[in-house]
């Protein structure tokens, strides 16, 4: 169908949001919406939107003030514009946002979006808004359409959305809802098309991407370690990554998975929020730190060079200087290439939204500035560790200065090297030499292609 409309996406937060606004597109491209680059020229804006950090819904009302103001100038000069709120915030705040904003046009959230054309066409003939915030019976997968915009070199594949964690501080399972794994034959049948369309590096996606379970062809449960094996049979598809994971769900055949796959990358984003087993409990993690620990030496023992990433939260109700002293007693022991650490800050609904035990702001920045500080360090040292080595870069763009190209790493770090653009869509063999604040630059290693190139399809 020829674009006859245009929709312009605004996508907050993580990268699950980053691949459900391109299924959103795809969704809309039938009734004719092609993209658009600035809300101005938009006939639809879809706001999605994250509720991870603090003040997430203010942040959703004061972009939405903006969009109102484009959305009466739109109106003024004859044009309709549908307004649009997706995602988390749109699922906890649902009436609240038609309470406060009455000029948007569609609340959704993240388990309905496979309806939206239904609820473009009610907008469209109806004075009032829609409103699609129930969690339904049908899997959204089952409803998308196959055809979806290419997403380039690297691409995100959702696999499994929800949780059935209810970590103390939390709010994915009141958004997302109950953990939902997606069909195998359905997942490998996407990633056949992101591959057929230039995909050499897939990330699979899920709240708790490793609770993935399905059927084999032979009807048997299926885990995560199988789908794995299974996807990296797909000719000219490289690299295979997955994000995010919980220690409960890091099975055997999973860690195996990391051991025996060329394809798996050796890097895992590995959450544990506090070393403490007082304040592990707390949250609900049900997990120790000293099991945490085991499961990475089991990582390790499998994949020597594997990496390590994971999630801190410093400042939880009732977290002492002792427990604060167990994090980083654990971040000491195992050592991180990288890692995402914050303060806790309360989520309406969410358990310890209510505890009276609340760290002081003080303390808690404190705290943070700490651990920050031993994070920070683990990565520099982790980054000037690979210098020296040879090691294969996925090649994706240009880089900020003439003659320079840049790619990832196995352990996702940036790297920049001087070398031609037809590289670009390859991956080569670089010698890695000098550490810079984000990144990595070196030199091209002869030979330069990595045997990755004799998989690619004709």
């Amino acid at each position: 169908m020829t674009n006859t409309k245009r929709l312009h996406m605004i996508t907050w937060g993580c990268q699950m949001n980053v691949y459900d606004s391109g299924r959103m597109a795809d969704v809309l491209a039938p009734l004719g919406y092609g993209p658009a680059d600035r809300p101005d020229d938009a006939d639809m804006i879809i706001l999605n939107t994250c509720h991870i950090r603090d003040k997430a819904a203010e942040k959703v009302f004061s972009e939405l003030g903006r969009l109102r103001l484009v959305k009466q100038a739109r109106a003024e000069a004859g044009q309709r514009t549908i307004l649009a709120v997706a995602g988390c915030v749109a699922q906890a705040e649902g009436a609240e946002i038609l309470a406060r904003a009455p000029y948007v046009d569609i609340v959704l959230g993240p388990q309905t979006y496979h309806r939206l054309p239904e609820m473009v066409a009610q907008a469209s003939r109806a004075a009032g808004a829609v409103i699609e915030t129930d969690f339904p019976a049908e899997q959204k997968f089952d409803f998308l359409p196959e055809a979806a915009a290419p997403q380039g070199l690297t691409a995100f594949l959702t696999i499994q959305e929800g949780c059935d964690k209810f970590c103390s501080f939390c709010v994915v399972p009141y958004t997302r809802g109950a953990e939902a794994s997606r069909p195998a034959a359905s997942v490998i049948a996407e990633a056949r098309r992101l591959v057929a369309s230039g995909a050499r590096e897939l990330t699979l996606l899920g709240q708790n991407v490793n609770a993935w379970h399905g059927e084999g062809p032979d009807g048997a449960p299926r885990t995560l370690g199988w789908l794995m094996r299974e996807l990296a049979e797909i000719p000219g598809l490289w690299r295979l990554r997955y994000t995010t994971s919980h220690p409960r769900d890091m099975d055997q055949e999973l860690i195996d998975a990391h051991r025996d796959i060329p394809a798996v990358m050796p890097y895992l984003h590995l959450p544990v929020q506090s070393g403490s087993d007082r304040i592990l409990a707390a949250m609900n993690r049900k997990h120790t730190a000293d099991e945490y620990r085991a499961i990475i030496a089991r990582l390790r023992a499998a994949r020597p060079d594997i990496a390590l990433s994971s999630d801190f939260i410093v400042g939880h109700p009732g977290e002492t200087d002792a427990d604060f002293q167990a994090t980083m007693q654990l971040i000491r022991d195992v050592g991180f290439a990288s890692a995402f650490s914050f303060k806790y800050s309360p989520r309406p609904g969410t358990p310890a939204a209510g505890a009276a035990n609340r760290v002081p702001e003080a303390v808690a920045d404190a705290r943070l500035q700490e651990l920050q500080a031993l994070l920070r360090e683990q990565q520099a040292a982790f980054n000037a560790d690979c210098v020296g080595r040879i090691v294969p870069v996925l090649f994706t763009g240009h880089g900020r200065h003439p003659g320079q190209i840049v790619g990832r790493s196995p352990w996702l770090q940036p790297v920049h090297v001087i070398g031609p653009e037809t590289l670009i869509g390859t991956e080569a063999r670089v010698k890695l030499s000098t550490t810079h604040t984000n990144s990595l630059s070196g030199t091209l290693a002869e030979p330069a292609l990595t045997p990755a190139q004799e998989r690619t399809p004709a």
